[in-house]
């Protein structure tokens, strides 16, 4: 890509929770600075996209404008939203966010929008299209590996499935960061699992078809050495954009072509 006019735009998802910054501590919206780093290095434009009041017409203007979706990190999902009560373990939920993202990627799956997933991202995907969440992998797995606590990403060896979209971007094995408690159980509609690791445990999916939908449990962000799975939602955003070019861009973006 040769210019900001060919750069696709990622809409990528935010926290809203209390924050402190200087002398305000106060509700906010925010999101590490390395996902927007992983984006913008692999060639893409961020639009964030923090939780607020959401109906199908809101979310549908809102991807108007954009290219492609990155799903973020954050708190647990509701287990409400796939019938279950919640585990002692499981975090406060965040329902407006809940909402918002769940909003979004049903719209996103409906026009056809390239999807990349992050941890709770991977989550919110499943669930979304009727999936179902282990809670508390201690439970599961016997261990807290996934999930050290204070901040610390432990490496886990990925395995990826053959002949899925997943391994022709990361190829067959890598090395991911992780820091999560929760994982994906019962997988949802459309989806096939196309990465575990050495505990068994579903490490990415995506959905089946060609649009690009990706989602990984693990935190590729905190590598950006290996920009792979950005670079690859990037480039799908990028055909999208090109694909849709004429009728979806705004009369000012087509004199400013013209000009």
């Amino acid at each position: 890509m040769s210019g900001s006019s060919r750069r696709p735009v990622l809409g990528v998802t935010t926290y809203l929770q209390q924050a402190q910054t200087g002398v305000w501590d106060v509700m906010a919206s925010f999101l590490p600075g390395i996902y927007i780093e992983g984006v913008t290095r692999s060639g893409g434009i961020v639009a964030l996209l923090p939780p607020q009041p959401v109906d199908p017409d809101i979310a549908d203007r809102v991807l108007d404008g954009l290219d492609g979706l990155v799903l973020t990190g954050g708190r647990d999902v509701d287990p409400a939203s796939y019938g279950q009560p919640p585990h002692p373990n499981t975090d406060e939920p965040a329902r407006e966010r809940d909402a918002w993202e769940f909003a979004l990627v049903e719209r996103a799956l409906k026009r056809g929008l390239p999807v990349l997933g992050i941890c709770r991202g991977a989550q919110i995907l499943n669930v979304a299209l009727g999936g179902t969440l282990h809670q508390h992998l201690p439970d599961v797995v016997g261990h807290n590996w996934h999930q050290a606590g204070n901040a610390v990403f432990n490496t886990s060896v990925i395995k990826t499935v053959p002949g899925t979209r997943l391994a022709s971007l990361i190829g067959e094995s890598t090395d991911a960061q992780c820091y999560h408690h929760q994982a994906i159980a019962d997988l949802g509609t459309g989806l096939i699992a196309t990465a575990w690791d050495t505990d068994g445990v579903v490490e990415a999916v995506e959905l089946v078809g060609p649009q690009f939908v990706v989602a990984v449990q693990w935190h590729p962000e905190e590598r950006l050495d290996d920009l792979r799975l950005f670079s690859g939602v990037v480039q799908a955003a990028a055909q999208y954009a090109k694909e849709r070019a004429p009728e979806g861009r705004s009369e000012a973006t087509r004199e400013r072509k013209r000009a």
